[in-house]
């Protein structure tokens, strides 16, 4: 989920860092550098190919959070060339019967619910919270050919959040759900605990810090 406009804010009112802006700030760009080659090796036009790439996976992602909130999925389709509305559909149509098989209940009053974290100042936007078995995850939905391990930190931070919030505790591990950008495919990613991940964040999250303080001493 991306950051609000308007961002996110402490209880003193000081805006503060958004997960994915803390991740991204350490981001290892390589693999983004690589398809940007390819592009070109290819004699493609780089952003005119990202956009096309992006924009299956992303409505086929728009569908599911149109589901989910009680909208109809298929208008998003009415104005979409043929060829890619069957792809958004056949991924979001692999969506429902995933979640038809496994008898998860996404809580609708949790879904993509803002969250700040007082402790460690920084904020977060989780896609959704569930319920399996009686026991709460948490789930997030990628367009995405990989999964990479930013994803795992940020699923943990969430965890973080929605924890120190008040909330029950996530004992029923984490579900990434992922649409690829290029076919018409999804993919569920289970894992039932993510403790590095959160410590690797909270790194971070302190080194995010001290970033702009050190850039502070050398303006």
């Amino acid at each position: 989920m991306a950051t609000p406009k308007l961002g996110y804010k402490n209880a003193d009112g000081k805006r503060i860092a958004g997960t994915t802006t803390i991740i991204g700030r350490f981001k290892d760009s390589g693999g983004l550098i690589h398809w940007a080659h390819k592009q070109g090796m290819d004699g493609k036009t780089l952003y005119e190919e990202r956009d096309k790439a992006a924009e299956c996976g992303t409505l086929a992602h728009e569908m599911v959070e149109d589901y989910l909130n009680g909208k109809d999925p298929m208008k998003k389709l009415e104005k979409i060339d043929a060829e890619m509305g069957l792809k958004a559909l056949n991924a979001f149509q692999m969506f429902r019967d995933w979640k038809d098989q496994t008898k998860i209940e996404i809580i609708s009053e949790y879904q993509e619910i803002q969250m700040v974290s007082e402790r460690y100042q920084y904020g977060g936007t989780p896609d959704a919270i569930g319920k399996l078995n009686g026991k709460y995850i948490l789930l997030d939905w990628k367009t995405s050919n990989s999964v990479y391990s930013d994803y795992l930190m940020q699923l943990a931070a969430y965890k973080i959040l929605w924890e120190e919030n008040g909330n029950p505790p996530i004992d029923g591990g984490f579900y990434l759900c992922r649409f690829s950008k290029d076919f018409p495919d999804f993919s569920v990613h289970y894992f039932e605990e993510l403790e590095l991940a959160a410590e690797q964040f909270l790194l971070l999250r302190k080194a995010y810090e001290n970033d702009k303080e050190l850039k502070k001493r050398v303006k």
